[in-house]
């Protein structure tokens, strides 16, 4: 057995040094995402509780619909990665010519939906009349950022494929930096233009999409580091084989990201039935579980990548190793975020607010949330090598089943019948993340020994 591990030591460093080269930018691009949404709230906070709640209630709308769009574009990951792996860089341009097609397909789907959809779902969801016509106006002015994102999604994809994730960082970073000031300019009418409030918002955002698309896309075409892929030569038209592959492997995974974002919605509008401070401890509590997530996130679409490069090259071991390493580095940053989650939920609480007991409340939430930091980065891992291997319509499934079929029904039956409120909610989230992390390993390791050997 020493032997044996000697033997692999300089395997699993190597591909440790590789997890972490790609993962790193990764992870800093998500941060930069959620630093985003974060100056939507300051900018908005800043100008009035009304717009601070018509932009609120939009961005959940918006984020909601979109997360399908990005789901479906992350079939591009794994397919170009495969592709590098196996050598076959010549048939990258072509693949990504057809996710260029899908991306404006579903970035035109997207703005009409949030447009004229937008009215519909915000008369279901029973808000504030008072929030409705300015909520509809930051959602029509965000739609037109819609095909942005979706273009973006397709570079980004493409770049993290041929396992360049700096760009990503780069232009994420762009957009948070310009978000800002031009969130300010809109929203509070400056430079001689009138003050927008939340439509204001959404046009700041839609803005920030298209220069973050349109300066990625100027990057990917004169960068020395795409130029053997010769993107532009023998432009293809829209191929519908080509587009049914990446549906196939895509709208599982747009399913995927669908049904947690809608368990963690659901659950917010059943907590909103138990009063402001707990509305309020429940934010906390999970913008603190939101932020930490992004670590195992960017961990998790390195993991992909590496996976999908192991494929591609037939080598069994690889894959197997990406896997452990990815997993394996998730529960050491799990373990940081869950130590300090479960040591620190008053002292975190109170960066956010100094309400006593909405700090107690809180803190208990965080607890929860601590304990449920090693099977949250374990789903996502095991998700991320599950990607890797173009497995995607089983780990819907099963997420569906552990977030909808067991999350959710557990949670509701210990807020309620038993009376534990928020926290059983949160009980319930942790029963559905740890369903999801035992059956998403299980099929990852399943998959990788009876594939690849082992």
């Amino acid at each position: 057995m020493p032997t044996i591990l000697h033997r692999h030591r300089p395997r699993l460093a190597r591909e440790l040094r590789e997890t972490l080269r790609l993962a790193v930018p990764l992870v800093l691009g998500q941060l930069s995402a959620v630093g985003m949404n974060l100056i939507d709230v300051l900018l908005a906070g800043h100008l009035d509780a009304h717009t601070l709640g018509a932009v609120a209630v939009g961005a959940s709308v918006w984020t909601l619909a979109l997360v399908a769009v990005i789901g479906v574009m992350m079939a591009l990951p794994p397919s170009v990665a495969q592709l590098a792996g196996a050598g076959r860089r010549a048939a990258i341009a072509p693949l990504f010519h057809q996710a260029i097609w899908l991306a404006l397909a579903l970035g035109l789907a997207l703005a009409l939906g949030v447009y004229f959809g937008g009215t519909a779902l915000i008369a279901h969801i029973g808000i504030d009349p008072a929030l409705v016509p300015d909520t509809l106006r930051f959602l029509h002015a965000i739609a037109f950022g819609a095909p942005a994102l979706a273009l973006f999604f397709a570079l980004r994809g493409l770049g993290e494929g041929i396992g360049l994730t700096r760009p990503t960082m780069y232009f994420s970073l762009l957009g948070l930096v310009l978000l800002g000031p031009i969130g300010y300019v809109f929203m509070y009418g400056r430079l001689g233009l009138p003050a927008l409030g939340a439509q204001g918002s959404g046009v700041a955002t839609a803005l920030v999409l298209w220069l973050q698309a349109v300066a990625f896309a100027l990057y990917v075409l004169r960068s020395r580091h795409y130029r053997d892929l010769h993107l532009l030569a023998h432009w293809q038209r829209p191929d519908p084989a080509a587009l049914r592959e990446l549906l196939r492997i895509g709208v599982p995974m747009g399913v995927t990201l669908f049904m947690e974002a809608s368990l963690f919605v659901a659950v917010a509008l059943i907590i909103g039935t138990l009063g402001t401070d707990v509305v309020a401890s429940h934010q906390v509590a999970l913008n603190v579980a939101s932020v930490a997530f992004m670590v195992p996130l960017g961990l998790a679409m390195a993991t992909t990548v590496r996976v999908g490069h192991a494929v591609g090259r037939g080598d069994g071991p690889g894959v197997r190793d990406a896997g452990r390493v990815g997993i394996g580095l998730t529960l050491v940053v799990q373990t940081l975020s869950a130590g300090a989650m479960l040591l620190l939920p008053r002292q975190i609480a109170n960066l956010y607010t100094s309400d006593a007991l909405v700090i107690g409340l809180a803190a208990q939430l965080l607890v929860l949330a601590g304990l449920f930091q090693f099977s949250d980065g374990i789903q996502v891992a095991a998700n991320g090598a599950l990607r890797g291997l173009k497995d995607t319509r089983i780990p819907m499934l099963i997420t569906t089943f552990a977030y909808w079929g067991v999350g959710m029904p557990v949670g509701w039956w210990l807020a309620f019948p038993h009376g534990l409120g928020a926290r059983g909610m949160w009980m319930g989230l942790i029963a559905g993340l740890s369903m999801a992390a035992v059956l998403l390993s299980w099929r990852f390791w399943k998959l990788a020994r009876r594939d690849f050997g082992g």
